[in-house]
């Protein structure tokens, strides 16, 4: 940005110097994730996590990313873009902090999350940005037609100006929300992370003085665009293609999606296919496919590299604006993540020729999320949400993982005595689903099983996927089980239910999909997996009422060559 602050052009840099503050802004970054969830207020953040913390430099540059969820980078790479455009860095002061969450004027993927940014001052000028996240599980109960049915939309505002609060602003965004307290405690302890870690970006300016940090700043993220360029030129040349398919709750049919991989000498060129986008809430944004596919590369090429905005300089990401995973306005937002898990794995299942040593096998391919909500006794309401995992895919020398959260997605697990404690929801079975993982010479991990009985009438809302594809299995594995959802006899709409009192419900989350022909399997392993249960990989089914398609969908996950159209940028 012309308005940015300029960096000294000649400063002493030692490549000591230089990892010494890599890890300091790592430090930051972490420290202000852990003050985050630690004052949080709801259990979707202080006992499931479901926040991010990062610090940009004045471009709008990702300096440094905790290690939280990869899906909230597509909610931060837009924000500062949007915020310099508004608003002239000359009017900017210190206290200023900004909030949004809009997924096309605010840079968000979907409305809860979220983001406060905050500019961070020394000797008068701005040198970088404390940004954070976090889903407010609060918006319950609505349409997924169209963005607007989804939530409040907040452009980048200022939610406090020069330290004072606005409360003209603040009590518009609560009289938007369902559970008030619970979105006024979050939102305070999103401003304390923030104010930590801006006391901690001065505090290293005057360690370090402000030249030498901001030009270390410019040297890791030129370090990270050299990984990923050596990472990328070990690659063979060529052109590797892969199609799936996706499906949901709230559309009838299945929806084809391709990739092709273009790689020549240390540049990556990623070119999507999808259906239009559509009138339910799966629909990507261009900065949702960003941040997926800036995972899944950095997860294939090098792990290593430093999460900042250097490793995306040698990829180009096109996909035709106004389809499924490159949406324009109004289309609804809601579920993304789970069709973020899809296209991880066309990218994993099109460089698997290419890297079968690095290449899993599919996972369970979704963000299975459980959106509960009620009334208390008092008739104030309730909103519970949660994310299930499944089974990791095999690797090339590794069992997969059972029970796991993937790719897109890190959230913890809540407590069984909190949950039952905080809600109207008791837990009757929670555990790894016998035989799910996909047979081979390394197996699928076992995807999961929850039984919920509600306690008092509520309504659900359940968003997953893998219910007629199969998790593809990679060099002879065999497919993982797929999932199946059992509403206890009723029958949903859009993947909604309204739920009796004692009424009981299950979910069963898909299975990873298996790594080599099982008949290598090691003897040893192979008795382990008959002692454990783990022996046969069925389409595992809940008792009665399962939800899924009737008819068998096509295999999915066979490579196969695809013509892809013209291609268009969200921008």
């Amino acid at each position: 940005m012309s308005q940015a602050v300029a960096i000294a052009p000649v400063v002493p840099l030692d490549p000591i110097t230089v990892e010494v503050i890599g890890s300091a802004l790592s430090s930051i970054t972490e420290e202000m994730g852990e003050a985050l969830v630690r004052a949080s207020y709801s259990t979707n953040i202080k006992e499931r996590r479901d926040c991010s913390t990062a610090l940009f430099n004045t471009a709008g540059d990702t300096l440094c990313q905790a290690e939280h969820i990869p899906m909230h980078l597509g909610s931060f790479i837009g924000m500062l873009p949007h915020i310099l455009k508004r608003h002239p860095v000359a009017d900017i002061r210190p206290g200023d902090v900004f909030c949004g969450n809009d997924a096309y004027e605010g840079g968000g993927t979907h409305l809860p999350d979220i983001v406060l940014a905050e500019p961070i001052f020394f000797a008068g000028e701005i040198v970088a940005w404390a940004v954070n996240t976090a889903h407010h599980a609060d918006f319950a109960d609505r349409g997924h037609a169209h963005i607007f049915q989804e939530g409040l939309r907040i452009p980048p505002i200022r939610l406090y100006r020069a330290g004072v609060l606005q409360t003209d602003i603040q009590d518009l965004i609560l009289l938007n929300c369902q559970v008030p307290r619970e979105r006024l405690s979050d939102l305070r302890a999103q401003m304390a992370a923030n104010r930590l870690g801006v006391e901690r970006m001065v505090s290293l300016c005057v360690r370090y003085g402000r030249d030498v940090v901001l030009a270390a700043g410019e040297a890791l993220l030129d370090y990270a665009e050299r990984k990923m360029r050596a990472g990328i030129a070990a690659i063979p040349d060529g052109t590797y293609r892969f199609a799936d398919v996706y499906e949901n709750l709230e559309i009838p049919q299945d929806l084809p999606m391709s990739c092709e991989i273009s790689v020549a000498s240390d540049v990556m060129r990623l070119h999507f296919e999808a259906p239009p986008q559509v009138r339910a809430g799966l629909n990507m944004t261009y900065t949702a496919l960003l941040a997926t596919v800036y995972y899944a590369v950095k997860a294939l090429v090098d792990p290593t590299i430093l999460p900042n905005a250097g490793l995306s300089r040698s990829l180009t990401v096109t996909a035709p604006l106004g389809t499924v995973v490159n949406c324009a306005l109004p289309a609804a937002v809601n579920g993304r993540c789970s069709t973020c898990q899809r296209v991880v794995d066309l990218i994993f299942g099109a460089l698997a020729p290419a890297l079968p040593d690095r290449v899993i096998a599919a996972t369970n391919g979704a963000n299975t999320a459980a959106l509960f909500d009620g009334r208390n006794a008092d008739g104030s309401p309730w909103i519970y949400l949660e994310t299930v995992g499944g089974g990791s895919g095999a690797r090339a020398a590794k069992d997969g993982l059972d029970g796991v959260q993937v790719h897109m997605t890190n959230t913890s697990n809540l407590p069984v005595e909190a949950l039952e404690t905080e809600y109207p929801l008791t837990l009757l079975r929670y555990e790894l689903v016998d035989g799910s993982g996909g047979a081979g010479q390394f197996r699928g991990g076992m995807g999961l099983r929850r039984v919920y009985r509600a306690d008092a009438e509520c309504r659900l809302r359940v968003d997953g996927s893998r219910l007629r594809s199969a998790p593809w299995g990679l060099a002879g594995g065999q497919p993982g089980a797929k999932a199946a959802f059992d509403f206890g006899g009723s029958t949903p709409s859009l993947g909604a239910v309204t739920l009796r009192a004692g009424q009981v419900i299950e979910l069963v989350t898909a299975g990873g999909g298996g790594y080599g022909d099982p008949v290598r399997r090691d003897p040893q392993a192979t008795s382990r997996d008959v002692a454990e249960q783990r022996a046969a990989a069925p389409d595992v089914k809940p008792a009665s009422g399962i939800i899924a398609g009737a008819a068998p969908a096509a295999r999915a996950g066979t490579p196969r060559s695809v013509d892809p159209g013209p291609a268009e940028h969200a921008r």
